[in-house]
């Protein structure tokens, strides 16, 4: 992360109290009341907090807020900070609102307790007015939380929350500071953030793929979602036990070969007998390496890029995770139905190559332990050799001759699969050979590409394409 100047959770929650013009309410769910904690602990409170409400009792919580299948959600969330501002605006602007910015914060948060020990997280967000009698804006954010101890997470969630209440009074003019002073007094092994939306009028100019973007550059996740409309969702939204293809690219631009292969691995993958008759989730997933050219994130070609696959009615996944195996960790969190990842003969000659794996004590056989260790399988698309035009498969491919017996016990018992039916009229087309011809104005690349894709670059510009 950049380095920002990082002020102490107590000094943000005395700024904030000392400030006259902020004034709310806090309504927390789950880990206790730590967030309003901070307010009372400092001094001042009075002048910040107009009430603290904390509906355990999910018959309580019902009648305040209306009934919810799930009560650490989005949905909650929302019905929380709806009915709170609506409560504060009505019983306090006449009073004092032509003086006072008012806030709701809230918060609805599963926390490890005797009984449950499972993952750790929740749903945390402000709506608030940069200025009195202004519209009110809105944040909301998903954390993980990764400490073993109940009461470690119950002081992440009060330092997140004050973060989050500061960041929205103060720095709601600079959105990726705020996001990143989200982890002020916190580390990345003790909180995750893999969600955050912006909306309202105070950031009526950002675009929350970039702050998508943003949460994983910066280190505050290792993942973040997004889907074709550009609404961002954090992952258990889409992915919760659900059968899950992906294809990993950096679809610079998107090709037929990029759907080619898509779709020769989804009509496989959809005969498997453990996915027939499933909703499957098909996930186009860019990496920090997909995205970075000479060193820098380029904004305007990382929304080109999901512009094309939005076209395409692709939901994007941006992850860090460079290794296969860490990446089927990440989906495994969310489903135990089956994983497909798709991919040509070039990425899978890499996945042999044990040069990757030296920072694992078990080195190749530990990495491919984790990789298949539940249900995941390989759809390999064929590459031909833009030299020779010889085609290499799956099925004929030669890996190091350590490697041959894994290779084909792989194969054998098809946690490895070859591509059926592709296409050969895509087999030779490369994307930086698309992206080059159309710098050059060599129209012939409109051919390798899908229609919708050809016309978006072409109406927009994109990729340096000039006309």
């Amino acid at each position: 992360m950049a380095t920002q100047e990082i002020t102490s959770t107590h000094q943000k929650a005395l700024r904030i109290n000392l400030d006259a013009a902020a004034y709310g309410t806090f309504a927390e769910i789950g880990a206790g009341q730590e967030v309003a904690r901070w307010f009372f602990r400092v001094g001042g409170a009075a002048g910040t907090i107009a009430k603290t409400i904390s509906a355990y009792d999910m018959t309580v919580s019902d009648a305040i807020y209306g009934p919810s299948d799930r009560y650490v959600s989005r949905h909650r969330l929302h019905t929380m900070l709806d009915h709170e501002y609506g409560l504060l605006e009505e019983r306090l602007k006449e009073k004092r609102g032509a003086m006072t910015r008012f806030f709701v914060y809230a918060d609805t948060v599963t926390a490890r307790s005797f009984k449950h020990v499972d993952e750790s997280h929740g749903w945390m967000g402000i709506r608030f007015q940069t200025e009195p009698l202004k519209e009110s804006s809105q944040v909301l954010i998903h954390v993980r939380m990764l400490d073993k101890e109940n009461l470690q997470q119950q002081e992440a969630l009060g330092i997140m929350g004050v973060n989050v209440i500061s960041g929205a009074l103060y720095m709601h003019e600079d959105p990726s500071a705020f996001l990143k002073s989200l982890m002020d007094n916190l580390t990345t092994e003790r909180v995750e953030v893999d969600m955050i939306k912006f909306s309202g009028p105070a950031f009526e100019h950002v675009d929350n793929r970039i702050m998508s973007l943003e949460l994983v550059q910066h280190g505050l996740a290792n993942a973040a979602m997004f889907t074709a409309d550009g609404e961002v969702v954090q992952a258990a939204e889409i992915l919760y036990k659900k059968p899950i293809l992906v294809e990993r690219g950096s679809f610079r631009p998107v090709t037929k070969l990029t759907i080619d292969m898509l779709e020769c691995a989804q009509a496989q993958f959809v005969q498997e007998p453990p996915v027939q008759g499933e909703q499957i989730v098909v996930l186009m997933e860019m990496t920090l390496k997909n995205l970075t050219d000479s060193g820098v994130i380029d904004h305007k070609d990382f929304l080109d890029r999901v512009d094309l696959l939005g076209s395409l009615r692709k939901t994007v996944l941006i992850s860090n995770y460079g290794e296969f195996y860490r990446l089927a960790a990440y989906l495994f969190r969310y489903t135990k139905k089956m994983i497909g990842l798709a991919m040509g003969v070039p990425t899978l000659k890499e996945l042999f190559e044990e040069k990757y794996y030296t920072d694992l004590e078990g080195g190749i056989l530990e990495s491919f332990g984790r990789l298949f260790k539940n249900a995941l399988k390989l759809y390999v698309y064929p590459y031909q050799d833009p030299v020779t035009g010889s085609v290499i498969t799956a099925g004929n491919l030669r890996v190091a001759p350590n490697l041959r017996h894994l290779y084909a016990y792989l194969m054998e018992n098809l946690c490895i699969q070859g591509l059926r039916d592709v296409n050969e009229a895509s087999l030779p087309i490369l994307s930086r050979d698309v992206l080059a011809r159309v710098r050059k104005g060599d129209t012939s690349w409109e051919q390798m590409v899908p229609a919708q894709v050809a016309g978006l670059i072409k109406e927009r510009k994109l990729f340096g394409y000039r006309g």
